[in-house]
C-alpha cells in the first residue's frame, strides 16, 4: 500500500473516531457510486452530513483544508445526491462538512469544519 494511502487510512480512522465522540452515527466510510467517493458520511440526529477527510504529515505543502478544491466539492456534492436520492432521502437535511486531520508528532490535531462549502440545492 502506497504511503499516501496509509496515511489517508489513519486519518480517516481518527475522524471516525472523533465524529463517534461527539455522537455522530457512521452510516459508510469510503462510500462509493460512479460519480465518485465519499470518505465517511454520518448521521447527527436528523442531518446527513458528508465528510471529506484530509490527512497531512505537515503543512509544507499547504493546509488540508486547502486541498478541497471546487472541482472535490462538486464531486462530493453529485455522490451525496446520488445517495439521497438512491436511499429515498431527498428531501432530508444534509450539510457538507471538512475534517483536517495533521499527523506532524505526538497526538494528532484535528479541526472539524461544519458546513465547509454549501452547493446549489443543499
Amino acid at each position: 500500500m502506497a504511503q499516501h494511502t496509509t496515511i489517508g487510512a489513519q486519518g480517516e480512522e481518527i475522524a471516525a473516531r472523533f465524529l463517534l465522540s461527539r455522537k455522530y452515527e457512521i452510516l459508510h466510510r469510503n462510500y462509493r457510486c460512479r460519480h465518485g467517493e465519499i470518505d465517511i458520511i454520518a448521521r447527527l440526529k436528523n442531518v446527513f452530513v458528508f465528510v471529506e477527510v484530509k490527512t497531512r504529515r505537515s503543512c509544507a505543502f499547504g493546509s488540508p483544508l486547502e486541498a478541497v478544491s471546487l472541482k472535490k466539492q462538486r464531486s462530493i456534492s453529485c455522490v451525496a445526491q446520488a445517495y439521497l436520492q438512491y436511499n429515498r432521502l431527498s428531501n432530508s437535511a444534509a450539510r457538507f462538512d471538512v475534517i483536517a486531520v495533521l499527523l506532524s508528532g505526538g497526538s494528532p490535531e484535528i479541526e472539524h469544519i461544519e458546513n465547509a462549502f454549501e452547493l446549489p440545492g443543499y
